[in-house]
């Protein structure tokens, strides 16, 4: 009998016994899993040819395209889990804001938020609005098998600044204004942030996706006691409201070094760490009940293969001692990243810690 559109597909045994699961897990492996952030698309030939005269938030609402995209890694390289092709600006487009992704540039808001009366331009996200996800993630998990499918949402801090600063922002001065001078504001704004974004994240677990991660991509701006009061609880409410669905949750930022031990109180499971601390370090700063993810650093692919081996052997070396480690990069893939690197590095990976 098919599933009712509300019902969730049951992840395949092997998917559930995957290296990726279980290190999320903090159990035993039999090798490190390995995967990178921004693998589906960006430095593929055969993600540029599929993308051909279709925009990105386009490309993010088919939901063949998007099966297609969220593939082509996992056949290229073999890695341990996929990632959902989508953009963080998916949900906030779906609620009705007024945006389009320049190339070259990001995210771009037509009417920035301002005042109050701009709360009412952010309903709460009706998971019909995204049907396209659903579907897209219920066929990627057929396709996938035995690999697990992460899905993912922007986290409510870096949405706010696009949606404040209008677009991306080097300082983030209107955010910072609204969070330190309107305090009241800022809240509320999160506050409904961390509902839409909550409401994303259900909508690819309950359809199949086997882990959920929480980017906040522009963390690494604020003072830690700036994000304890102003941010972290809106990011605990986004985990909390999915800890339910019993899936791994992963919570990632950029320049989050002195924020680690934070963002896994909020209620991560794994907390991915960026190439700026070793993973030794990180595992002080985070604590022993918490798996962790990275950290090569993106660069470091264009260095050459020696110098590439090192990296990956440091990395490894550093995080030998964690009762959890996940693979990947301190941030995404850029775009002219060789992917015969990428494959290498996923290789090396997998020899140099089998079990």
């Amino acid at each position: 009998m098919p599933l009712a559109s509300h019902e969730s597909p049951p992840p395949a045994a092997d998917a559930r016994a995957s290296a990726f699961l279980r290190a999320c897990r903090r159990e035993p492996v039999p090798h490190t899993p390995v995967w990178f952030m921004r693998q589906a698309g960006r430095s593929l030939p055969e993600y540029r040819k599929v993308r051909e005269g279709v925009g990105m938030l386009e490309s993010c609402s088919r939901p063949e395209l998007i099966t297609e995209i969220t593939l082509q890694p996992v056949r290229r390289y073999g890695v341990d889990a996929a990632i959902f092709f989508s953009d963080i600006v998916v949900p906030l487009r779906a609620v009705g804001v007024d945006l389009d992704i320049v190339p070259g540039v990001g995210p771009v808001i037509a009417a920035p938020i301002a005042d109050w009366a701009d709360l009412d331009r952010l309903p709460l996200l009706d998971p019909g609005a995204v049907s396209y996800v659903d579907e897209a993630v219920r066929l990627l998990v057929a396709e996938l098998g035995a690999t697990p499918l992460i899905g993912f949402a922007g986290a409510p801090f870096t949405l706010a600044s696009y949606l404040v600063e209008g677009g991306p922002s080097k300082n983030h001065e209107r955010t910072k204004a609204m969070m330190l001078g309107r305090p009241d504001l800022w809240a509320a704004l999160l506050d409904r942030l961390a509902d839409i974004t909550a409401v994303f994240l259900r909508v690819q677990a309950e359809a199949g996706a086997s882990a959920l991660q929480l980017f906040d991509s522009w963390a690494g701006a604020l003072a830690p006691a700036d994000y304890v009061r102003s941010v972290m609880p809106a990011s605990a409410k986004v985990l909390a409201a999915i800890a339910d669905l019993g899936v791994p949750r992963i919570h990632f930022g950029v320049g989050t070094g002195e924020l680690l031990s934070l963002m896994g109180e909020a209620g991560a499971d794994v907390v991915g760490v960026d190439w700026r601390v070793p993973m030794a370090e990180a595992a002080r700063r985070v604590g022993p009940d918490r798996a962790l993810q990275g950290n090569l650093d993106p660069a470091v692919l264009f260095a050459g293969p020696e110098a590439v081996d090192a990296a990956v052997d440091d990395v490894l070396a550093s995080a030998a001692a964690l009762p959890g480690h996940v693979f990947n990069l301190g941030h995404g893939v850029l775009p002219d990243t060789d992917p015969g690197t990428l494959a290498r590095v996923v290789d090396r990976v997998h020899a140099a810690t089998v079990r």
